[in-house]
């Protein structure tokens, strides 16, 4: 199966875009100012960490020219249609669409903005994400048109923007961050990943990228900060063979990182109720 890139008339693709997300309660986008950060490990964790507190989530790999959850998943079947929608991959409670799942491995995906963000529309509107607590939008990263198009479609409740500690990648998150507010989304949060190095043979920490400066970034533009995740090679090689490490070692100091993270984020969610 591939995603049709001569979508349906808009008017019908706006009102199945309109009904996916009258079903979806709460939308989630995470993104980065820049490559190389962990986002995607991130929201495949953050999504499984959701679906352990008992909500039935969604993920959506909104990254179009590089999309990666389904190798950090786990999964490779092809998605089924059903009805004329397709049928979202699932796995321990959460349901995954991603382009990779639709076209042969190692192909590339070389089309211009407006083509990527009709195939985002397709991703929202021709699915059948059903009733869903949270859906999670793994955006690219960057200020780009997959930003825009999943930020206004979505009107997500929260948009968390996922950093390293070091000011190199600072500087792309304040970016990050103020075209989340410019887009008006109504929470912002910073997650600040590889905070810290956990030696695998004494368990010490090592500050391999500098700390803190998540949480200094959060603190100067007045935004939530979410919580550090720690670098573990075990997570790396999860991600690599499709086991999160939230699966895998639920009681790992990384996958405890990640259910606060998770609770932090259901926290500013019920603030609205």
């Amino acid at each position: 199966m591939s995603v049709n890139v001569t979508p349906p008339p808009a008017s019908a693709l706006e009102k199945g875009i309109k009904e996916a997300i009258d079903r979806i309660k709460h939308r989630i986008v995470v993104f980065s100012g820049k490559g190389g950060v962990g986002k995607t490990t991130v929201a495949v964790n953050l999504a499984f960490a959701l679906a352990r507190r008992g909500k039935k989530v969604g993920l959506l790999d909104a990254d179009i020219t590089g999309p990666n959850v389904p190798q950090m998943v786990g999964l490779k079947e092809v998605p089924e249609a059903e009805g004329g929608r397709i049928v979202p991959s699932e796995r321990d409670g959460v349901k995954f669409v991603s382009l990779a799942s639709m076209i042969p491995p190692g192909t590339p995906v070389i089309w211009r903005g407006p083509l990527r963000s009709k195939a985002l529309d397709q991703l929202i509107g021709e699915v059948n994400w059903g009733e869903l607590d949270v859906l999670i939008g793994d955006l690219p990263p960057g200020t780009g048109d997959e930003v825009l198009t999943i930020t206004q479609r979505t009107a997500p409740q929260i948009a968390i923007v996922v950093t390293t500690p070091q000011e190199v990648s600072l500087i792309d998150a304040r970016r990050a961050a103020n075209m989340a507010k410019k887009m008006e989304v109504p929470k912002i949060g910073i997650v600040e990943n590889m905070s810290v190095l956990i030696c695998p043979h004494c368990g010490k920490e090592i500050d391999v990228f500098g700390k803190g400066g998540g949480g200094r970034v959060a603190a100067e533009l007045n935004l939530r900060f979410l919580g550090g995740v720690p670098i573990d090679l075990k997570a790396r090689i999860g991600g690599d063979t499709g086991e999160p490490i939230v699966l895998s070692d639920p009681d790992s100091v990384i996958s405890q990182a990640f259910f606060r993270i998770a609770d932090e984020v259901l926290k500013a969610l019920e603030e609205d109720k």
